[in-house]
């Protein structure tokens, strides 16, 4: 045991003497832990798991049947709209004993459908027309501040893809699930345009070789 100081001859308190134990054996006040292992840091520390980034939406939950043989089987149906507002989007259809379950399977089915829409400055890049069964919708790409003129379904899955600017209308039928798929298909459609710059520069460079060629 190590001998404590005491310039005052008088006897050693106990909080002295375990102090004095503490410093020999554990290494206690020469920047360690106990069993002489160095203090822990916070730098040390596992960073956290960063959140998904996703952003879902509801867009429609039914109560549906299903006729069997001793009767009616009653479930739920959903429709998870799937998105992280900067191009990528995905729909779900999912069903399931109670909300919970149809919403949960709806979502998984959305990340396996997620894909990349073409957007160049917060708009699309032409004008597109499609249609799918009774629902036909037409985009428009809009100027920059005119906002999102679009509703129901069609508004939701435009704000989580990310586009600011467009103009749009529904023209066939009421339906949401109908509608939510042909607004899909319908971005899908949507072609890469390249920015007037890189034309112009590309025209340079053709006419640059012509002349290269008639000098030869």
């Amino acid at each position: 045991m190590a001998e404590v100081k005491n310039p005052t001859n008088q006897k050693p308190t106990e909080q002295a003497v375990s102090e004095a134990v503490a410093k020999t054996v554990y290494g206690q006040g020469q920047g360690q832990g106990q069993g002489g292992r160095p203090p822990r840091r916070d730098n040390n520390r596992r960073p956290e798991r960063g959140r998904d980034e996703m952003e879902q939406r509801m867009l429609d939950v039914a109560r549906v049947t299903r006729v069997m043989k001793g009767g009616k089987r009653m479930s739920f149906r959903a429709c998870i709209a799937l998105g992280d507002k900067k191009g990528t989007i995905g729909i779900g259809l999912g069903k399931g004993a109670d909300v919970t379950m149809a919403v949960n399977k709806a979502v998984n089915q959305a990340k396996k459908d997620l894909f990349k829409v073409t957007i160049i400055n917060d708009t699309i890049p032409h004008a597109v027309y499609h249609r799918l069964g009774a629902a036909k919708i037409m985009f428009k790409p809009a100027a920059k501040g005119r906002g999102v003129i679009a509703g129901g379904v069609v508004r939701v899955i435009l704000e989580l893809a990310g586009v600011k600017n467009i103009t749009s209308k529904i023209l066939g039928t009421n339906n949401k699930i109908n509608n939510a798929r042909c607004t899909l298909a319908a971005l899908k459609q949507l072609k890469k345009v390249e920015p007037k710059a890189a034309k112009v520069e590309k025209k340079e460079e053709k006419s640059e070789d012509k002349t290269v060629k008639n000098t030869k």
